[in-house]
């Protein structure tokens, strides 16, 4: 199987879309919609439903299943599709299948929640769902510093539709290492941690990375991007300057408010409503006029 196109998505920037929620709390089919052709018509060509700015571990199944289909329903054409899915092997299991079904081109297989994770049982638990969908391309979603990037050269030995890694580890030395570990040039590598860590970890040998500021800025991400691309750092950086604050709020007490900031922004953008489910939270009043200053400032 030619792996090259879905490689080709990868290297870009990966959007992770909000999950809008209409008044009475059920996921807005009509808004989501909005919200896709928005992040289409702004330029993303690879997004992922179900990932963390999605409130993945806060949707049902069914509601997981709604997100995935309304997503590559909208995308149909215009841009690479990649589910995120998890929780036990067997709910993992299906709700890759059900991409397959609906017809999503790849999986981001999020880092496994369990307390206990041998590093054997981390290659054992991606191999169970990568043999279920050898028609998809699969991405390990890696949050963990204590894998060995011998491991995942493992996992993709067995499953070569294990195509790129969403590195999410914030320590720019110990990816650098890693992809070196795992062999930087047999996977597509997405910054995971958005646009505060792209710089540093393109220069370790990413050549995508995740955005949740996207939904709210597609251009900023795009402009980011392009300056990577073109290895012109100094650009590169000005975007980070730009964002930096927006982005810090996102990831203030370890990212409590990660998706609440994005929401809150497309809230005063009059996009979607500002509501997130427990255990996020709706932002105090003051940090809502932050951060509606700030989007005021990006000229939306």
């Amino acid at each position: 199987m030619d792996h090259s196109p879905l490689k080709a998505a990868l290297a870009d920037v990966v959007a992770i879309p909000v999950t809008p929620f209409a008044e009475d709390g059920s996921v807005d089919p009509a808004t989501h919609r909005v919200l896709m052709r928005r992040l289409l018509d702004g330029g993303v060509r690879t997004v992922t439903p179900n990932g963390n700015t999605g409130e993945f571990y806060a949707l049902t199944p069914d509601e997981r299943r709604l997100v995935t289909e309304l997503t590559v329903e909208e995308a149909a054409g215009r841009a690479t599709v990649l589910v995120g899915v998890g929780h036990d092997v067997p709910t993992a299991v299906a709700a890759a299948e059900h991409a397959a079904e609906a017809g999503a081109a790849m999986v981001m297989v999020h880092q496994p929640v369990h307390p206990y994770i041998a590093q054997e049982g981390w290659v054992d638990y991606h191999r169970s769902i990568a043999e279920a969908v050898p028609q998809l391309g699969v991405v390990p979603y890696i949050r963990s510093p204590r894998l060995a990037g011998e491991r995942l050269a493992e996992l993709a030995d067995a499953c070569p539709n294990v195509v790129g890694v969403k590195y999410a580890v914030p320590d720019a030395a110990r990816f650098g290492a890693f992809a070196r570990d795992a062999s930087l040039e047999r996977f597509v590598w997405i910054a995971g941690l958005a646009e505060l860590y792209a710089p540093s970890y393109f220069a370790t040998g990413a050549t995508g990375f995740t955005s949740g500021l996207v939904n709210v800025a597609p251009a900023v991400s795009l402009d980011m991007l392009e300056a990577l691309r073109a290895g012109d750092y100094v650009a590169a950086m000005k975007v980070w300057d730009r964002i930096r604050r927006f982005e810090e709020l996102r990831a203030e007490e370890q990212s409590a408010d990660n998706v609440t900031v994005v929401k809150e922004a497309l809230s005063a953008l009059g996009l979607c409503r500002r509501d997130v489910r427990a255990p996020s939270r709706v932002l105090p009043e003051a940090r809502r006029a932050e951060v509606a200053g700030l989007i005021s400032e990006w000229s939306l």
